[in-house]
This record gives C-alpha cells, structure tokens and sequence, in this order.
C-alpha cells in the first residue's frame, strides 16, 4: 500500500468514528472523569453524562420516573449528589421499586430534590465552607431542607437530616449545567 492510500484509509477511519458519534474534535478536547466505566465531558449536560454511567442506572430511572429528566437537562447550574446504583442497593428491599410507582411520584421527587443544590459548587469550595465553618456547612437542597458537609481526613462527607452519612467517592464532574460528586449513600429528607 501506497503512502497516499494509507493515508486515505487513516482519513476514513478517523471520520467514520467521528460521524459515529465516538470521536469529535470537541470531545478529544475536554478534560473528562471517569464514572461508571464512562468519560464524563463537561460539555454534556447532567442527564446525558448520568446515562452513560453503568453505576447511576437506579439514579437514572428513579430521575425519569418523577419527571425530573427536562428539569436536570436545563440550563442549571445545579450540584448534583448522585448516589450509586449501590448506595441504591442499602436501601430496604422494596423500596426502590415502590418510590418508582406513578402514585408515589411526590415521595420520589423530594428524595431525588433532596440530592440536588442550586448553583454549582465544587469539592473546593464546599471543603472551604466546611472550614470557614469550624467543621461543618450547611447547605440548603432543591427540596428545601439543609444537607451537612462535613471532612475527616482527606474525605468529605454529606449528612442528611436523618443523620445518615454519604462519602464522596468521586467530586468535580464537571457538566455543561453544574457538577455531580458521586456519593455511596441514598440521602433521606
């Protein structure tokens, strides 16, 4: 093979991924994190990276069965709290399938209201709040009631207000919309 016809298949190559949807000029660009085995690209809004992420499939579900898909899709900025498909799992049995009910639609909205903050706060800020605060910030949720950080060690922690702790096990997911910290706990209002 010539030169010139390698050079012409490496070209269709590279526009076949990119008509594909896997390769775009802007996508190389961006400073991604993964989660759930997927890149996260600050340009995607909060949804669309969410369902890419084979951990948020609960998360994913639970956010379209209460009709909060268009809301997490606008133009934000929102801090998202995303727990895992895990942190789903600790619940008691039954209790997702149930929340996902059309009649228990008010119950799942404030939960999932409860995992979201308006405006866009990154691990930095919050650790400064957390520290400003001798220990501890609030923060007041979509659903209107407080969150607490809080630190130990090198982690940040969110308390709910049944004084349950979830870990921040993966912060600054940059979105086109806000930033998602993945945490390993469901928060209860």
């Amino acid at each position: 093979m010539n030169k010139q016809s390698k050079i012409a298949v490496l070209g269709m190559m590279a526009l076949s991924f990119a008509f594909s949807g896997n390769l775009t000029a802007q996508t190389m660009k961006e400073k991604t994190v993964m989660v759930g085995g997927a890149a996260m690209y600050p340009s995607k809004n909060i949804i669309e990276n969410a369902m890419n992420s084979k951990d948020h499939k609960t998360l994913v579900a639970a956010v379209k069965a209460a009709g909060l898909v268009e809301t997490l899709e606008g133009k934000g900025p929102f801090t998202v709290l995303a727990p895992t498909d895990e942190a789903f799992a600790k619940l008691p049995k039954g209790t997702v399938e149930n929340l996902v009910k059309p009649e228990n639609k008010t119950m799942l909205t404030k939960i999932l209201t409860y995992h979201v903050l308006s405006g866009k706060y990154n691990a930095k800020q919050i650790w400064a709040a957390v520290k400003a605060g001798n220990g501890k910030a609030m923060m007041k949720t979509v659903e209107g009631q407080d969150v607490t950080f809080w630190t130990k060690g090198k982690d940040l922690y969110v308390r709910d207000a049944k004084g349950m702790d979830a870990k921040v096990t993966i912060a600054d997911v940059n979105q086109s919309n806000g930033v998602i910290h993945v945490i390993d706990t469901v928060l209860m209002p």
